[in-house]
């Protein structure tokens, strides 16, 4: 299997967690290097890599094909431009980019350099969406009523990393969780007609938004999207009601927890929900009632990574393409215009 060289551009939570594992794990990624700006860390947990100095040396090694942009987001254009200047294929963190324009340009300069350009999303791989998109697949609920998703987390303290405390063009919970259930819920519905929204902050002493409420509107039926700091107990994270029937799921992917225990990802026999996760379906199969706890499908950002794999070498579709990215920050570009004017958003 030819590889593909890769580079991150930071060793904190996201590179350490969610992509240096996967990268290891994966036989069509070779992890070349990262770089480091003031802690040098990469190489006590890959000592054969290489710790880089600065941007510029990440981009002038030709043996980089893929550039990982998973930095604090108001960063990601111009680290995700220069690189696919320099010729390299980009996977950028969530969310894409700061705003719109942003986005779209860093879709043409791919498209202009022949080069490939995702996004991140690997929400789309935990256990629990992934049951919930099957369930959803099948139609067995019916056409479309309702639809509600939750990425909620009880913390009210500030957070200790400043960029995400800060005013910029990548700060907040909606740009931080919100992408993720936002880029879900276009994922599964489709982009709406418009939206109306709610953006606050609720916490002491924040400056950025911690809370919000977006109702997505699609011509018969309405979608919910909400994320707040503010709750320890936990309402389901995915609610979907349909005219035949109900599906009722809460966020269960065990992937995050575990990888920061420092357990290894594998391919199989990875991503198991506990049984108590079990999702709820409530609906009407062949004129007969059906009332269960569905078995979660097992999550794995491995298939990201093979995904992505299959693009850059093979053509393949992209796991996560630009023009998705592109999706979600018009949505949230839309709430936040919603929640300062206070008034309904017509795409």
């Amino acid at each position: 299997m030819q590889q593909i060289s890769t580079a991150l551009l930071s060793y904190g939570m996201s590179g350490k967690i969610f992509h240096a594992p996967f990268l290891e794990l994966h036989p069509g990624f070779e992890l070349v290097g990262c770089w480091e700006r003031s802690r040098k860390l990469i190489q006590e947990d890959y000592p054969m890599v290489k710790s880089y100095a600065s941007l510029e040396e990440v981009l002038s090694d030709e043996s980089v094909e893929l550039v990982i942009v998973n930095t604090p987001t108001e960063t990601h254009f111009e680290y995700a431009k220069a690189a696919l200047e320099a010729g390299k294929h980009v996977l950028v963190e969530k969310a894409f980019t700061a705003t719109v324009a942003e986005a779209e340009e860093l879709k043409e300069i791919a498209t202009e350099k022949n080069r490939k350009i995702a996004v991140f999303q690997n929400r789309r791989y935990d256990s629990d969406f992934k049951t919930v998109k099957d369930i959803f697949d099948k139609e067995i609920l019916g056409e479309t009523v309702e639809a509600e998703f939750h990425f909620d987390r009880y913390n009210p303290n500030l957070s200790p990393k400043p960029h995400k405390e800060v005013r910029s063009g990548g700060s907040g919970i909606l740009k931080d969780l919100g992408s993720h259930i936002i880029d879900q819920a276009l994922f599964l519905f489709g982009f709406p007609e418009g939206l109306f929204a709610d953006v606050r902050s609720t916490r002491e002493n924040s400056v950025v938004d911690d809370w919000f409420d977006i109702t997505l509107f699609y011509p018969k039926f309405r979608v919910r999207l909400k994320a707040s700091y503010f709750v320890r107990e936990s309402l389901p994270a995915y609610v979907i009601h349909g005219k035949k029937g109900s599906f009722i799921k809460s966020r269960g992917d065990v992937q995050e927890d575990e990888l920061k225990t420092g357990k290894k990802p594998m391919v199989t026999d990875w991503g198991k929900e506990p049984d108590f996760k079990k999702g709820v379906l409530n609906t009407e199969i062949e004129g007969e009632e059906v009332r269960e706890h569905v078995p979660t499908i097992p999550g794995n950002y491995y298939h990201f990574f093979d995904d992505l794999y299959h693009a850059v070498k093979k053509n393949k579709p992209l796991p996560v393409s630009a023009e998705d990215g592109i999706k979600t920050m018009r949505i949230i570009e839309a709430a936040i215009e919603s929640a300062s004017d206070k008034k309904y958003i017509h795409f």
